[in-house]
């Protein structure tokens, strides 16, 4: 699993919430924690439709089959095959009782769709099978590759697992506020409250430490729900290594909404720094 792109403040990496809610007054004895984290994070409505415009604009037709990397509760799968009758799904994930979790309450539920979701437990550096139109990694969940190698290799793998005119879509985070330790909580449609923890940053290292917590109206909460250890990485570096790895084409689309509108990416050569903003990465093979 991954961070929350969402922070309250103006230009933070924001995410819309899932459609998936938690049931009302939940309780930390009655949490579960995929539940929350599906309603406080994700947002794969909108980042399918994000995936096939860039494809449809690159490619000039529709994307078949996807990818999802470090695929958690598989959610974008479950997301991406209910929007096309055509379209099929791979996830790939470490934790196999995250995959069964993703299974029983977003696969199975597709019905019929769901013979078209294949859910792989292994690194994503190992050889899937098949091919792809699309991958993504989301929620920033690669920058668990801390070192240059590491990340190229990761690239070179994703290059490899994708059709002759494959797109690779991934996020980034940034702005003065990124390393900053601070504490952010946010208000859920469900009863409960998202805080946001970035714990540690190294300056010399670029390591990081992030936690989840959740807060319930009983009073009752939830801990370090989920701990991220990553590298924080900037966006030259990222591009720099997607061409190294092989990509013809690396955007960078930012927000370019005006403050109060809905979010509006856009490819983009320069942009102005935030306190904290979101980008995605779109490198085509």
């Amino acid at each position: 699993m991954a961070a929350s792109k969402k922070k309250p403040s103006t230009k933070k990496p924001s995410t819309k919430a899932s459609s998936r809610k938690p049931p009302s007054r939940v309780t930390r004895k009655t949490a579960d924690k995929h539940l929350l984290y599906q309603a406080s994070v994700q947002a794969p409505e909108i980042e399918v439709d994000f995936m096939v415009s860039t494809y449809r604009a690159l490619r000039k037709k529709q994307p078949v089959s996807m990818r999802e990397d470090f695929c958690g509760t598989a959610l974008l799968c479950a997301t991406w095959v209910k929007s096309d009758p055509k379209r099929r799904a791979t996830g790939v994930d470490l934790d196999p009782s995250v995959l069964a979790w993703g299974t029983k309450h977003n696969i199975e539920p597709l019905g019929d769709a769901a013979a078209r979701v294949r859910l792989l437990e292994q690194n994503v550096l190992q050889k899937s099978p098949g091919k792809f139109d699309v991958i993504n990694a989301m929620n920033f969940s690669y920058w668990i590759f801390r070192t240059r190698k590491d990340m190229l290799s990761y690239f070179k793998a994703v290059f490899g697992a994708l059709n002759s005119d494959g797109v690779f879509v991934c996020d980034a985070y940034g702005g003065w506020e990124a390393q900053e330790p601070m504490l952010e909580p946010r208000r859920v449609a469900g009863g409960f409250t998202y805080v946001w923890d970035q714990d540690k940053f190294c300056p010399v290292t670029h390591e990081i430490v992030n936690h989840i917590h959740f807060e319930f109206k009983d009073g009752t909460k939830w801990n370090k729900a989920f701990t991220y250890e990553w590298r924080f990485w900037t966006l030259p570096e990222l591009r720099e290594l997607l061409e190294e790895a092989g990509f013809s084409k690396v955007e960078v689309h930012w927000d370019v909404a005006p403050e109060n509108d809905e979010e509006d990416y856009r490819a983009v050569k320069r942009a102005e720094n935030q306190a904290g903003w979101l980008a995605y990465l779109v490198a085509a093979k």
